[in-house]
């Protein structure tokens, strides 16, 4: 089982890689009644916005990636740093999360994943991920996939506005009230 902590400075031995490593410092805030904020942060444009409302409501967060990452030095956020592959970090984070829990991610099938296990799942857009629209927006991302496996330039995201962070962070504030009401 792999654990998390502070985030790791230069100063510090390195952060335990792998399946079974160990935080050396905090306490494990996953699989706790409180709600929990998860990032799979290799590519995430939000996290200092998570990290503000997380101070704010004095909750954890922890901040999943297949390497190291920078994270404000503070208690409740932790880093975990996972094995190489394409789905550790959202592997990670599926079997951790629970009804209690946001899970920001731009990964739709982490999202999908999450939303089975009961928890809130946000898109860094602002995008709210529900069993209503979770099934369509796996179905256009397998037809995106099928188009560029025969070659056709299916263009990327738009780029990353400030009308979408305004989104994501009143997406944020309501899914982190469902999610509160969920852990009682």
């Amino acid at each position: 089982m792999t654990g998390v902590g502070p985030d790791v400075r230069a100063t510090q031995p390195p952060l335990p890689r792998g399946k079974h490593a160990r935080s050396l410092t905090a306490p494990t805030p996953y699989n706790s009644p409180m709600t929990t904020l998860y990032i799979d942060a290799d590519a995430c444009p939000v996290k200092d916005e998570v990290y503000r409302v997380a101070a704010r409501l004095g909750l954890p967060v922890v901040v999943v990636a297949n390497s190291w990452i920078r994270t404000p030095d503070r208690a409740q956020i932790s880093m975990v740093v996972v094995d190489e592959g394409p789905d550790a970090a959202d592997d990670w984070i599926a079997e951790r999360a629970g009804p209690a829990d946001v899970v920001i991610t731009a990964d739709i099938p982490l999202a999908g994943r999450a939303l089975s296990k009961g928890a809130q799942a946000l898109h860094p857009a602002g995008r709210v991920f529900t069993a209503d629209n979770i099934g369509a927006a796996l179905a256009s991302r397998a037809i995106g996939e099928h188009l560029r496996s025969f070659g056709e330039i299916t263009g990327g995201p738009k780029p990353f506005a400030p009308a979408d962070r305004s989104r994501f962070l009143q997406a944020l504030d309501a899914a982190v009230v469902r999610a509160m009401r969920r852990a009682g």
